[in-house]
């Protein structure tokens, strides 16, 4: 990794915005970053790449586009179920009893894991159907058995959607089978998705997501992911396909503790989607290479802060800042520090306040959750009359 040298460091106010922070790269042979190999709009209308160790975004086509997941929505029945065993309302070791108008409506509809009728599945079985062999019977009997019916379960999928900021999904299924278009995500979103499924939850994430195949009732199935087996450290996590959505995947793979994250949608050809996203995860651990801007509990800068015994707050970073720069450009990144302000008191020591915006040669910015370093308590009443007094003459 590359140090960057700080060019500037103390922070100007403008506006609610902290200006420009300049960090200048180390000389480097310049050299021009290859295409991502994409294929046409025509042919692949959604595309996104997205490092989520940093949030910071190295392709994008049309990724606020809404569409239909299909089976994607598996991965948010999944995500749902994790918060549920976390929260201690559900068991990997409990057992759900298929009823027979359900295994009436989904025996062998389409994807299965072959539950036969009134069988007592555990919900371990259960999620590792559901995340391998996408199976659509499996989804329905986890919401069923946990949540009573299929109508509760979603008001908890999709409130669980809405909490991690995925403003544009709405799921009206718990399997992404056709229901005339009520179920709808965007790129953007599933990112998200991915992103808690794999963080918030790794040891579940590893167990369950991601395996090349599942055998339940003596019937073995392969896992139709594109990526597992064949892209270094890809780790699942969810195709899709109808006659209505076509063709998406929701991917990830993961070296040396960097995690991508790919999505792509809209085609009608397996080739396609397949190449499409493993071409998009080599391209993106290849062609960048992660610099280092600041360390694990560094002041970057500090925010004002209104009606508080201090008049600032300072800014530290929570972990490591790498951000990733095409290799071989000769470039300048620019830092700034973004937050509403100005920030109200009290506020606590470590508590999210701020955001890090790094800006690397042609690319998104990466953004950077910034913590209070020290807490700031409301002041009283003479000193917020001086608080403001001051306020004029700054």
């Amino acid at each position: 990794m590359t140090g960057l040298g700080i060019l500037e460091s103390t922070p100007r106010r403008v506006g609610g915005f902290v200006a420009f922070l300049a960090f200048a790269l180390a000389a480097q042979e310049a050299a021009a970053q290859s295409r991502p190999p994409v294929p046409s709009s025509e042919e692949l209308p959604i595309a996104l790449l997205v490092d989520v160790t940093n949030d910071q975004v190295l392709f994008a086509r049309e990724e606020h586009r809404r569409f239909v997941p299909a089976s994607i929505t598996k991965a948010m029945t999944l995500l749902h179920a994790f918060e549920l065993i976390e929260d201690g309302n559900l068991d990997p070791r409990q057992q759900f009893q298929m009823r027979a108008e359900t295994w009436a409506e989904w025996h062998r509809k389409g994807s299965t894991m072959f539950i036969g009728a009134e069988d007592r599945v555990p919900v371990d079985d259960l999620l590792m159907g559901i995340a391998n062999v996408s199976a659509n019977d499996g989804s329905i009997a986890l919401a069923e058995g946990q949540a009573g019916s299929i109508e509760n379960w979603l008001d908890g999928m999709n409130a669980r959607a809405q909490a991690l900021g995925m403003t544009s999904s709405h799921f009206g299924t718990p399997n992404g089978w056709p229901d005339e278009g009520r179920t709808f995500t965007t790129a953007s979103d599933l990112v998200r998705l991915a992103k808690a499924l794999a963080a918030n939850h790794p040891q579940k994430y590893a167990r369950y997501v991601g395996k090349e195949g599942f055998r339940y009732n003596n019937i073995a199935q392969s896992n139709r992911d594109p990526m597992i087996g064949v892209v270094e450290g890809a780790d699942g996590i969810k195709t899709g396909y109808t006659n209505e959505s076509g063709l998406g995947y929701l991917g990830s793979a993961m070296r040396a503790g960097q995690r991508l994250v790919v999505v792509v949608a809209g085609t009608n050809r397996q080739i396609i989607r397949a190449e499409a996203a493993r071409g998009l995860i080599e391209w993106g651990f290849a062609e960048f290479e992660q610099v280092q801007v600041a360390r694990m509990g560094q002041r970057m800068g500090s925010a004002r802060v209104q009606n508080g015994n201090r008049g600032k707050v300072m800014l530290e970073t929570a972990r490591p800042v790498l951000v990733n720069v095409p290799r071989g450009q000769t470039n300048e990144m620019q830092v700034s520090i973004s937050y509403d302000g100005p920030l109200r008191a009290p506020i606590v020591a470590g508590s999210v306040v701020a955001t890090l915006l790094v800006q690397a040669p042609g690319q998104e910015p990466a953004r950077i959750p910034l913590l209070a370093e020290h807490s700031v308590q409301q002041a009283g009443f003479v000193a917020r009359i001086w608080n403001g007094v001051r306020g004029w003459f700054s």
